[in-house]
Parts: structure tokens; sequence; C-alpha cells
């Protein structure tokens, strides 16, 4: 029931088009108080012949007491709801603190509990304020997804951008990859965006039929090996290039609904742990399968891939966020696949 009261009810306190965040207080005795039967048809309905006109707080029975917040920053993420998933390290974790920094509510979601909730602690430390929760997800999994995104309902409101960064590698050759391998890939990598998105969807259309003004996002961190092979990886690339498919269909679908969807497809990434952890990375990996001739180290293989990029240098998060704020910031684009890579894949 909180995942389908309280996005309605932000977005019946919206100011024009910006949503604000919900916060749990306790109640003063004087606000409205609304009652929704739990089996109310319309519950949008319902909130907005008891909600008295401009109201900032009430008191829904059987949830509690919620106040709306405003922005108090004006930076580019200022106001906005955030969740990025697999935020626990990485690209995930700088974009987060990104978003927070620019002035958003982060939700970091990640399979590692320790891992999320002291990431989440950390962006609090460097903000100066209460910015970001980290919750638990497995993003191949339904229940545990509906169980993380109502925390994150719960705790700001609803949402106004997802960033589905979630994402794991296998490196392997066709004749030799293992069928537990190609499985694990999938499931996170496409499975867990499909699933991510069909969680979002609808508490998004729900802020949407409160707001009509209001426009949601929701940003896949795709690769640049979902824009073309990649030499014994294929279970990867697949992976990826099967994301692009439904960030296109999910953007003709959800457009409805005032929700954008986009891809981003970053180039190689090389101080996050993707490529860097020492027995996981793909610097080992690489080095172990035997994907660069010759190469006998971690060092080797970065100088070979850093060689395919015309800017000699893999990407950055700063790269990154600046194709997300653009996707964010500009309302006439959907179901596109921005790249980022340095001029290592060009589109014509």
């Amino acid at each position: 029931m909180i995942s389908e009261i309280l996005p309605a009810l932000r977005g019946l306190m919206a100011e024009k088009e910006v949503l604000p965040r919900l916060r749990k207080i306790e109640p003063a005795g004087d606000e409205p108080v609304i009652s929704i039967p739990a089996d109310c048809p319309d519950a949008i309905a319902s909130l907005r012949a008891q909600l008295p006109p401009k109201a900032r707080c009430a008191t829904i029975t059987g949830l509690g007491t919620f106040a709306a917040e405003s922005a108090a920053s004006n930076g580019r993420a200022a106001g906005k709801v955030a969740v990025v998933t697999g935020a626990a390290q990485g690209f995930g974790f700088e974009i987060a603190s990104d978003l927070a920094e620019q002035g958003a509510w982060v939700a970091l979601a990640d399979i590692n509990a320790d891992g999320v909730r002291t990431a989440a602690d950390k962006i609090n430390a460097a903000c100066g304020r209460e910015a970001a929760i980290g919750v638990v997800v497995n993003v191949a999994e339904v229940t545990s997804l509906k169980q993380a995104f109502a925390q994150v309902v719960e705790t700001f409101g609803g949402f106004d951008l997802l960033v589905a960064n979630a994402g794991v590698l296998r490196a392997g050759s066709v004749k030799t990859i293992s069928e537990k391998d190609i499985d694990f890939v999938t499931a996170v990598n496409y499975k867990g965006y499909f699933l991510s998105v069909q969680a979002v969807a609808p508490i998004m259309a729900l802020q949407h039929q409160a707001a009509p003004e209001a426009w949601f996002d929701i940003i896949q961190i795709n690769s640049k090996s979902g824009l073309t092979g990649s030499n014994k990886n294929g279970a990867y690339a697949g992976s990826k290039f099967g994301g692009i498919g439904l960030t296109q269909s999910f953007a003709m679908e959800l457009v409805e609904d005032n929700i954008k969807v986009n891809s981003i497809c970053p180039g190689n990434f090389y101080d996050g742990p993707l490529w860097s952890d020492p027995e996981k990375g793909l610097f080992r990996q690489y080095l172990d399968s035997g994907k660069v001739p010759g190469a006998k180290t971690f060092e080797d293989v970065k100088r070979f891939y850093e060689a395919k990029v015309p800017m000699r240098r893999g990407c950055t998060t700063p790269d990154v966020m600046k194709a997300l704020y653009y996707l964010v910031e500009q309302r006439y684009e959907t179901g596109q696949a921005v790249p980022v890579t340095g001029g290592q894949v060009m589109l014509a």
C-alpha cells in the first residue's frame, strides 16, 4: 500500500512539475488526516478529495504523517530522488556521490549489504546532510526489488530517476565459457535491468497521474560493448546489446507515463573494481584468458586497450555524468544509447 499511496501524495503536493521529497515526521495534531480504504479503486482520487489545496503535510491513516520537503540547493539534480543500483562501489558509487553533490536525495542499492550502507554513510558525511540511504537488493529477484523500492518510497516518497547501473562480467571464449557464467551475466545485466524497470515504472506512473506535468527518467549504464561486439566476451556483449533493445522498447511504451528511458554506453573505466579487482577484475580475466596477445601484466592489458581509444585514456565518472545530466535535462530525447567512449566507438 505504501508504494501506491506515497507516490500519489508526492505528486499531488508537486509545485508545478517539481515533486517534493516526503519525510516521515511526528504528527503535530493540526495536519489533515486522510483515510484510504484498503480496497479503494482510485487512491489518487481519494487523496485529491481529502487533501486541502497547497497542503504540505498530511497524516495517512495506517501509514503515518508525512511532510513535503523541497530542494535545499540549486545543483543539476536539486530536489530529485534517485535510485542507483550497483552503488556500493565503482561507477555506481561515484554516480550516486555526484547526484548527491548536485542536490539529489539518493538511494544506493546493492547486493552487498555492508558495502552499500557504508557507501551511503560516506556520501552523507561528504555532503553534510542526510542525502543518501543504502538498501539491499538483488536485481535479478522480483521480491528483492519490490522490498528495496518500497523502502525507498517509505524514506523519500517516491523517485524521479532510476540509474540501472548494476552489472557483471565474465570473459571467455564461446568455445569454453560455462553455462553458469552465461546465466550469471544474463541474469544481472539483462533480466536485472528488465525487472528493475518493471518494479519502478508503476511508481513513476502513479506520480505522473497525480502530477501530469512532471517527467521522470530511467537511465541504464550500458557499455561500448552494447554497441559493438567484444572478442572472447560474447556473454557480456550479448547482454548489453539486449539491454539497448530493452531501452528502446521501454522508451516507446513508457513515454505515455512521462518516463524517458535512455542508455549510456561508457568506454573502459579502468579505476573501478570491474577492471582493477586483482582476483575477479577484467585485467585479471583478460590476462588469464589470453585475450590480449603477449600480455604478461595488468599494465600490458591496460596499454593495449588505451591504444584503441583516440583520446588515449579510459572513461571517467565525470565523462558519464555529463551524458547523464544531458539526458535528464533534455526533454526531447528518449530511447537513445549515448556513447561516451573517447571516440573508440563512433556511430554513423
